[in-house]
């Protein structure tokens, strides 16, 4: 019977243990560095240019050459005679009409030009964060400064296993496995 009472101690000093072993407790921050890595973005850049263009003719100097000239070289000659010179009058009054129309004049356009260009930023990509608890230091890599305090969670750290006894022998008292505390993080 007083095996009983002592197992039973045993197991419920246990299991206070284990009940406390994931409480959430609060350590001080001794100090939070930030992590600065250069980043890069990409950005469209753009620019505008002046560009001067040539001009397009209409072609309607060449049209009116070409029916003016059919119609001389229509008016000339008889027979096989008006047939080639109404051909020779489209092509030299096309020809003709053409250069009277002349040159169009050049225009100045604004043209945008865009192109993708890759930046590179410092940004603050974590916090090393020293913290205090039960008079330890601990370190750890966190996403955001936590300010003056750090929420932490205990959770237990296994211990080798713990043998009987033998027979007849007092039996041994095996204290709760070591707690170690963890930032939380959110």
């Amino acid at each position: 019977m007083n095996k009983n009472i002592l197992q039973l101690a045993t197991l419920s000093g246990l299991g206070l243990a284990l009940s406390g072993a994931f409480a959430q407790e609060m350590g001080r921050v001794i100090s939070s560095t930030p992590i600065v890595q250069q980043v890069g973005v990409p950005r469209q850049v753009c620019n505008n240019e002046q560009v001067v263009v040539n001009g397009q003719k209409s072609g309607a100097g060449a049209a009116m050459g070409a029916i003016a000239g059919g119609a001389i070289g229509n008016s000339v000659g008889k027979g096989d005679g008006r047939a080639v010179a109404t051909m020779l009058g489209l092509f030299g009054g096309a020809i003709l009409g053409d250069k009277v129309e002349g040159n169009p004049q050049a225009e100045v356009r604004n043209v945008q030009n865009c192109s993708r260009q890759v930046i590179y930023e410092s940004r603050v990509t974590a916090y090393n964060v020293v913290y205090e608890y039960a008079g330890k230091q601990f370190t750890a890599q966190m996403p955001s400064d936590p300010g003056q305090f750090v929420r932490l969670q205990i959770t237990p750290i296994a211990s080798p296993p713990s043998y009987a006894p033998p027979a007849g022998s007092a039996p041994n008292y095996a204290p709760p496995p070591p707690m170690v505390p963890s930032p939380v993080m959110n």
